[in-house]
C-alpha cells in the first residue's frame, strides 16, 4: 500500500477521504468517540498540507433510505470542535453534486458528505456510483480499516478511478496486525473471549500455528467447561459445539500450542447477582458463570509475564456488571504493568474490550487498540480484505 504520508504535493488537491464514523449515538449524543479521535492525525496531516478534504463516512444501517436519525451532523460538529475547523455537511444528493459546486469560498477546507449509506448503491458497490464519487476529487484516501472487509462503492469500486492511498491510521491498523501475524516476537500469547465459539473458530484454527498459548475465557470458556464434564447451569452457551472443541485441542497438540481456559470462576444467580467464587465442579444448576476466579487470574498473569507479545479479543466476563469485571480489569492492568515496563508488545480489538479499556481510561497504555470489529476478526482469520487488497 501507498501511504498519502508518502505522497509529496497535495497543496489544493481534493481528498476524497473514506472515514469510519460509525460512534454510537443516543439521540444527537456521541457516547463513545474513540473512531473519531483515531483519524485526527490523519485530518491534521491533510490540513498541514493544505488539502481540500470531502469526508465520506456512515453511521447505523439505513439500508439505503434517508433516516433522520442517522444523519451525521452530530459527528461533524464534533469534528470542528477537535480540529477547531468549519466543516460544511452536504445533505444534496450525490449525483447531483457538481465538481465546480464544491469548495465555493475560500474559508471552508473540509466538507462532509451526508451517510454515505443512504444511497443503496453504496452496499451495491455501484460502478457508477462509484465514479460519481470520485468525479469530485483529485485524491483518494482509505483510512477506515474497519469497513475495509466491505465490498463497498466508496472502499472498493472507487479506487478504479482515482490514485488510492491508504491513511495514517489504516497504516497503523495493518501493522499493528502484521506484528502479531507474520512478523512475531514469540512467545505469543491470544486472549480471546465473546458468547461463540463457532464465531472465532476459523480465528483460533488460523493462530494456533503461529501462537505460543491461547487462552479462552467470557462466554467461549464455558463451553469448553461444559465438555470437560461440569455443570454451567444457566450460563450462556453454544448448542452443539462439542465437535469445534475437540478440533480446537487436537489442532493444539499437533501444533504444540498451549490452550488454557478457566481453573475457577465467579458465579451469579442473574446479571445482577451476588458474585461467588467456586470451582467448576461446584456450579449449581440455577447458577451462571460470569467470570474469571482468582486462580484463574493467577495463571493468565503468570502467562502475559512470560509473553513478549499479546494479542486480546473479548473480555474475560459480563464486565457491564462491576461485580463481574474484576477478571478483564485484572487482565487489562497486568497487559499494562508489561507494556510500562517495554516487556511485550499488545494489540487490544473488539467493541467489548475496547469499551472496557476506555471505562479503566487505558486505551493509551497499550501499544495499539484497534476499534475495527469485523476487519479486525476477518484479518485474523486470514482472509483477504477487499479494502486492503484494492489498495495495494
Amino acid at each position: 500500500m501507498k501511504s498519502i504520508k508518502k505522497e509529496n504535493n497535495l497543496n489544493n488537491k481534493k481528498i476524497l477521504l473514506r472515514l469510519d464514523l460509525n460512534v454510537p449515538l443516543l439521540g444527537d449524543k456521541i457516547t463513545d468517540t474513540t473512531r473519531i479521535d483515531k483519524i485526527l492525525p490523519t485530518l491534521n496531516f491533510l490540513i498541514s498540507q493544505n488539502a481540500k478534504i470531502i469526508i465520506i463516512s456512515h453511521v447505523g444501517r439505513p439500508k439505503g433510505k434517508v433516516i433522520n436519525d442517522l444523519s451525521l451532523r452530530p459527528i461533524c460538529k464534533d469534528l470542528e470542535m477537535k480540529l477547531s475547523q468549519n466543516i460544511k455537511l452536504i445533505s444534496k444528493d450525490v449525483k447531483e453534486i457538481v465538481h465546480k459546486d464544491l469548495f465555493d469560498n475560500d474559508d471552508g477546507k473540509i466538507i462532509m458528505l451526508e451517510n454515505i449509506r443512504f444511497y443503496p448503491e453504496e452496499e451495491e458497490n455501484n460502478q457508477e456510483f462509484a465514479k460519481q464519487l470520485a468525479n469530485l476529487a483529485d485524491i483518494y484516501v482509505n483510512d477506515a480499516f474497519s469497513c475495509s472487509h466491505r465490498s463497498h462503492a466508496s472502499i472498493d469500486k472507487i479506487t478504479n478511478f482515482l490514485p488510492c492511498y491508504s491513511g495514517l491510521q489504516l497504516d497503523l491498523e495493518v501493522n499493528a496486525l502484521k506484528k502479531i501475524t507474520s512478523e512475531i516476537k514469540k512467545p505469543i500469547t491470544c486472549i480471546i473471549g465473546g458468547s461463540k465459539v463457532s464465531t472465532k473458530i476459523n480465528i483460533i484454527k488460523n493462530l494456533i500455528p503461529k501462537f505460543d498459548n491461547i487462552i479462552i475465557v467470557g462466554g467461549m470458556a464455558n463451553n469448553i467447561i461444559k465438555y470437560m464434564g461440569n455443570n454451567i447451569g444457566k450460563s450462556l452457551q453454544e448448542e452443539n459445539s462439542e465437535l469445534i472443541i475437540e478440533e480446537i485441542f487436537s489442532l493444539s497438540k499437533t501444533m504444540n500450542c498451549k490452550i488454557t481456559y478457566p481453573e475457577d470462576i465467579v458465579v451469579g444467580k442473574d446479571l445482577n447477582g451476588n458474585p461467588q467464587i467456586k470451582e467448576l465442579s461446584e456450579v449449581s444448576s440455577d447458577e451462571m458463570i460470569l467470570d474469571i476466579g482468582p486462580k484463574t487470574i493467577k495463571v493468565i498473569s503468570n502467562i502475559i509475564d512470560e509473553s513478549n507479545t499479546i494479542l486480546w479479543n473479548g473480555p474475560a466476563g459480563y464486565f457491564e456488571n462491576p461485580s463481574f469485571a474484576n477478571g478483564s480489569i485484572e487482565i487489562a492492568k497486568k497487559i499494562v504493568e508489561n507494556n510500562k515496563s517495554n516487556k511485550i508488545y499488545s494489540v487490544v480489538g473488539g467493541g467489548d474490550t475496547v469499551s472496557l479499556l476506555n471505562s479503566l481510561n487505558s486505551i493509551e497504555d497499550f501499544n495499539f487498540v484497534s476499534t475495527a470489529g469485523g476487519a479486525f476478526l476477518e484479518y485474523l482469520e486470514g482472509k483477504e480484505l477487499p479494502g486492503i487488497k484494492v489498495l495495494n
